[in-house]
């Protein structure tokens, strides 16, 4: 089951606390530990075009539009 269609199920079963349970039990999506899905950008939530290095944990345009609050330089 993916998250979408967990998330779905969820908004469904709100008015039934006692089903809405046992879904949570058994369906949840599992924490990651590792992989793509585990490097997300702090700022947007994206997990494409992630940097991650020197603990930045941005995306690609995340990073573009607060590079230079950050310090860094374009040399052209």
């Amino acid at each position: 089951m993916t998250t979408s269609d967990y998330k779905k199920m969820k908004t469904q079963l709100m008015n039934k606390p006692a089903k809405l349970q046992k879904v949570e039990k058994h369906n949840k999506p599992r924490e990651r530990k590792f992989g793509p899905a585990t490097k997300k950008c702090t700022r947007c939530g994206s997990t494409h075009g992630h940097i991650g290095k020197y603990g930045i944990n941005l995306c690609r345009q995340c990073f573009r539009e607060v590079a230079t609050k950050l310090g860094f330089k374009k040399y052209s």
